[in-house]
């Protein structure tokens, strides 16, 4: 056996390796932005998996003047929490070298003293654009490396693009290559596959053009897979929803003509997903326990909110109006739906047309959750709070844009489904009521200067009965 492939079994199968880099995870990991489980001390790692994309154990690697990439899926155990996995799952993707050079310097993790890496320097690879291009040239000969598979869709790739990071995600991480593709890197790592990789992939098999259709992915080859990186088109030229809501806010501009397109947009979306995948029907007592997990949520942010008790009461009425609904046998069609549709999730392209994208849903929800079949009324509250906060974050608060802007996206997404979302008000309101729930309690932990956006539609939403 050479050198290199020795090297190669130590570091891939070792128990020498973890332990070696944990010291600079434990200061490393809860710094990013990605890591779901700030505020809760590390206790320890355990080795998921470890894959060699570029061997570290090269001799040029080993006189300093080559580089490695090792990906690694570790848990990070943490005291739970009701609301936190006590042991949430990381991908991370780490360059190796002799000597880290000034440019990549803001990528780096530590120096490693012990273990089958001592001597040597570890970094955020991603950042580095010569491992950044390793991983699209995986994508070009598709198949299993160590504990990785590559899959690939029907099209050619292109070769030798130039990778940029993207630094405006923080779930997750992104790379642009070129203007022709966008490679989404799953941070946080659950069982099953994705949305954002299941969806689209159904989408195209229907042939809606809303959604960009997958080049490419790759997943880990554990019992159950794991979904790990998504490539897909790169909209070169689109510009997202929010940035063109907030343009229109700031010019004085009126935003109605987009917002029915978007209306359009998400029906088109709904339509192809209930034709691609099952329409389970949601009945009387699913119905029911749809409200009640509504008032457990809004109960829990109410106990970490003091701001949102007073509301209690008025928001509770919302979802005790589905329950009734359903106590009197009212049922619905559920499907896979977008799940956390927001202007941020949407581009237009400079003909005027628009997509949807991320179909992860909230990053925050357990996998089984975000699969789970909904009702189309979420992704329409979600858009409808959306306008809210884009009117909100304008001074002076503009509702009347707001109001236009949601009474638009209805209309559209009326005349595309053949359905309006406010024919039903009783499932429309208490789906807003709780993503203003969920909004209260993202900026009172996030951002406490936002908290009066989702508060001012906390008062409204309350007061409807009234």
């Amino acid at each position: 056996m050479s050198e290199a492939a020795s090297t190669r079994v130590a570091l891939t199968d070792s128990t020498a390796l973890l332990p070696s880099l944990a010291p600079l995870l434990h200061e490393w990991l809860p710094r990013q932005r990605w890591f779901a489980g700030k505020g809760r001390p590390v206790t320890a790692f355990s080795l998921v998996s470890a894959t060699e994309i570029l061997p570290v154990g090269t001799g040029s690697v080993a006189a300093g003047t080559g580089t490695g990439l090792l990906h690694l899926l570790v848990r990070a155990h943490q005291p739970a929490t009701p609301a936190q996995s006590p042991d949430d799952c990381y991908q991370l993707l780490l360059g190796v070298r002799a000597v880290l050079p000034p440019r990549l310097a803001p990528a780096l993790i530590g120096r490693v003293t012990e273990g089958p890496l001592a001597g040597r320097t570890v970094y955020e690879g991603l950042h580095d654009p010569h491992l950044a291009g390793l991983l699209l040239e995986r994508f070009r000969t598709p198949g299993t490396l160590g504990a990785l598979r590559f899959g690939r869709g029907g099209r050619t790739i292109a070769a030798e693009l130039a990778p940029r990071l993207l630094d405006t995600e923080q779930s997750n991480t992104s790379l642009v290559y070129g203007d022709a593709y966008i490679l989404k890197i799953f941070r946080r790592i659950f069982p099953g596959t994705n949305p954002d990789l299941e969806l689209p992939l159904a989408l195209a098999r229907e042939g809606c053009g809303r959604v960009p259709a997958p080049v490419a992915w790759f997943e880990a080859t554990t019992p159950r897979p794991l979904t790990l990186g998504v490539l897909q088109p790169f909209l070169s030229g689109a510009e997202d929803g929010w940035r063109l809501a907030l343009r229109a806010l700031a010019g004085g501009l009126d935003f109605t003509a987009e917002a029915h397109a978007l209306g359009r947009a998400t029906a088109e979306v709904h339509t192809a997903l209930a034709a691609a995948l099952p329409t389970p029907a949601l009945r009387s007592a699913q119905t029911e326990r749809l409200a009640a997990s509504m008032l457990r949520r809004l109960e829990a942010a109410a106990e970490a909110v003091p701001e949102l008790v007073p509301y209690v009461p008025g928001l509770r009425t919302a979802f005790d109006a589905v329950a009734a609904l359903g106590h009197r046998g009212r049922d619905w069609a559920a499907q896979r739906v977008h799940g956390d549709l927001h202007l941020g999730q949407t581009l237009r392209a400079a003909d005027g047309f628009w997509s949807l994208i991320d179909f992860e849903g909230e990053p925050a929800r357990p996998l089984p959750e975000r699969r789970r079949p909904q009702l189309p009324v979420r992704d329409v509250a979600g858009m409808l709070r959306s306008f809210d906060y884009a009117a909100r974050s304008h001074r002076p608060w503009n509702a009347d844009w707001a109001a236009r802007c949601r009474t638009a996206y209805c209309e559209g997404y009326a005349e595309a489904a053949g359905v309006d979302p406010r024919s039903e008000p009783e499932l429309l309101r208490a789906h807003e009521t709780d993503k203003a729930v969920y909004e209260v309690l993202y900026e009172a932990r996030h951002r406490p200067d936002w908290l009066p956006v989702p508060m001012a539609a906390i008062h409204r939403l309350a007061a409807a009965d009234d």
